[in-house]
């Protein structure tokens, strides 16, 4: 009896499901954050390979940073022939972050290199008093 590996291509109906982008969150699939605290600023690094520095709008609106880019397929030649299979990303997306009231657009510096963007958010002093935690009684 000889044994054969099972094949990798073989249809897989409970992945295939959870490759469905209804169990997918696209965001954190396409902007891959990391977030970086420092004594008197924070360093946001959003990995958007394939986008152009022109496509990529950042604002800040209501304490919220918020970072679009967009990237189209009509910059693909047209060629006859259908996809099979497609997972390269087209179209836009945007992830927020929040900064703060404080924080005005003029306070933040950013750059864009290699298909990274990097945000630097100055850190601000609130002059309000964060609420202390309290806690809900369960009732029975």
């Amino acid at each position: 009896m000889m044994m054969i590996p099972r094949r990798r291509n073989e249809f897989d109906l409970l992945g295939e499901m959870f490759t469905d982008p209804f169990f997918n969150d696209h965001e954190s699939k396409i902007m891959k954050t990391d977030i970086k605290e420092k004594k008197d600023k924070y360093l946001i690094d959003v990995e958007l390979p394939g986008y152009e520095k022109e496509n990529i709008k950042i604002e800040v609106e209501d304490g919220y940073l918020t970072v679009h880019a967009e990237i189209n397929s009509d910059n693909e030649e047209k060629e006859d022939g259908k996809f099979v299979r497609r997972e390269r990303y087209m179209g836009s997306c945007s992830r927020s972050f929040y900064v703060g009231n404080e924080i005005q657009s003029d306070d933040i510096k950013a750059s864009f290199k290699n298909g990274m963007l990097k945000i630097e958010v100055p850190k601000k002093d609130e002059q309000k008093e964060l609420p202390k935690k309290k806690y809900i009684q369960i009732e029975d």
